[in-house]
């Protein structure tokens, strides 16, 4: 009787293992989903951790959350980018104030961040890394002035030799 007993008992403890993992693929969201809502090159859980830490609004780190993977805590995911280009087509630029705001008020204090505009291109960052190159690029369509500020001062070097 105490064998059968420990049988139901694990295969209860398995069953509930098995419900957590199922629940936790049904709240990832597809790529496709994430880069919607803007987290192309947020790929790492530990960028979202980071990303709480400057952004306060909880659904927007939730929606980070749900587009991450799982990662180790090592110094790859604590990646300071040399620069960053904000590329925006400028005739959509009437659809985000935030950005112009940012673009018009702020970006002096980020010489390392360029504006640049291309044709049709929806609001994004491109973070460049020592050499220059793009590495990651995260859109930004749905951002708050304050969250690009926030963004940009946990992920960019101060300053910047790139031309």
């Amino acid at each position: 009787m105490g064998l059968a007993i420990q049988a139901v008992l694990l295969l209860v403890s398995l069953f509930a293992v098995v419900s957590l993992r199922a629940e936790q693929q049904q709240q990832q969201l597809s790529p496709k989903e994430c880069e919607s809502l803007g987290f192309t090159g947020l790929a790492l859980c530990s960028d979202c951790n980071t990303f709480a830490e400057y952004v306060k609004d909880q659904e927007l780190v939730s929606d980070c959350r749900k587009c991450c993977t799982e990662d180790s805590d090592d110094a790859i995911t604590k990646v300071i980018y040399s620069g960053a280009i904000l590329e925006v087509c400028m005739r959509k630029l009437v659809f985000y104030p935030e950005i112009v705001g940012f673009i018009e008020e702020e970006k002096d204090k980020f010489p390392s961040v360029k504006v640049q505009y291309a044709f049709n291109s929806p609001p994004k960052l491109v973070l460049l890394d020592d050499d220059g190159e793009p590495k990651e690029t995260i859109r930004i369509d749905n951002w708050k002035r304050e969250h690009i500020l926030q963004f940009l001062r946990g992920k960019v070097k101060p300053t910047s030799d790139i031309q």
